[in-house]
């Protein structure tokens, strides 16, 4: 399994410079994170990816159509692997917006208002982690499958801190969740 961060949002752009949420609500992907979508596409051409599975959110819902579009995949909508909600950007776009936009993927299995309707914290992702680790673990294909996420819930997987459109290789069968006592100062 391939684990991506999105690439550089809206929201990502303008932190990066004041360091402050400049309240975006469900930003898109700015150019320079088109091309890192791209970029990471062209890395992923050789990985023998057959599927990609993304997080609701706009900017990974844009990079997976990027990647998916390349590569000729499948792309599967799962709302588990969403972010940890601290910030405006985190409020995601209701289903039906998203079944406006991307009328080709499946939303039915997605609830109207599918983000944390406060801000979720260290534990609750890492649960949201653990649920998917045990889904990812039964998975035939894994070995097959490219996940568009976020910073925060690719932290809980796997203890990284990712950039945009970083790749993480990950087996959910065998990789050790993280001890985030050890991380922490």
């Amino acid at each position: 399994m391939i684990l991506i961060r999105h690439g550089q949002s809206e929201f990502n752009a303008a932190f990066a410079i004041e360091r402050v949420d400049p309240g975006l609500v469900d930003p898109g992907l700015t150019d320079l994170g088109r091309t890192q979508a791209l970029a990471a596409a062209t890395e992923l051409s050789e990985r023998g990816l057959r599927r990609l599975i993304a997080s609701p959110y706009t900017r990974a819902l844009q990079t997976a159509s990027i990647i998916a579009e390349i590569l000729e995949l499948p792309i599967e909508v799962q709302p588990i692997l969403g972010e940890h909600a601290f910030f405006m950007c985190d409020i995601g776009s209701p289903r039906s917006e998203l079944e406006k936009r991307w009328p080709h993927l499946e939303f039915d299995h997605v609830p109207e208002i599918w983000w944390p309707e406060r801000e979720d914290s260290e534990d609750g992702v890492t649960m949201r982690a653990a649920e998917f680790r045990a889904i990812a673990a039964g998975m035939d294909d894994a070995a097959h499958v490219g996940v568009v996420s976020h910073w925060g819930f690719i932290r809980a997987m796997t203890g990284q801190e990712v950039t945009n459109c970083a790749l993480v290789e990950f087996n959910p069968k065998s990789d050790p969740a993280p001890d985030f006592a050890k991380i922490k100062p």
